[in-house]
């Protein structure tokens, strides 16, 4: 399977409590769309939360996002990794 990162954007002020509520979301459904997510960033300043992910494909990444409330506005393949 492939790596994914993907990125949410307008969060400001997401709290560390928040940011786990909408991980666990993910996690609850990731298996429907044999999807696993490694982990999750954010920065409150900012508003961005970045997502690791191992799945089939972009769109399997998307479509969990969708269905746990809170979509990517981008899904990017990390081809490449050390």
């Amino acid at each position: 399977m492939a790596k994914f990162m993907d990125v949410h954007r307008g969060m400001q002020g997401i709290t560390a409590d928040q940011l786990m509520e909408a991980h666990r979301a993910d996690l609850a459904i990731q298996e429907e769309e044999s999807v696993h997510f490694e982990h999750a960033w954010a920065d409150p300043e900012s508003g961005h939360i970045y997502c690791l992910s191992e799945a089939p494909s972009a769109e399997a990444v998307q479509r969990v996002h969708e269905r746990a409330g809170h979509r990517a506005d981008e899904v990017h393949p990390v081809p490449l990794q050390v």
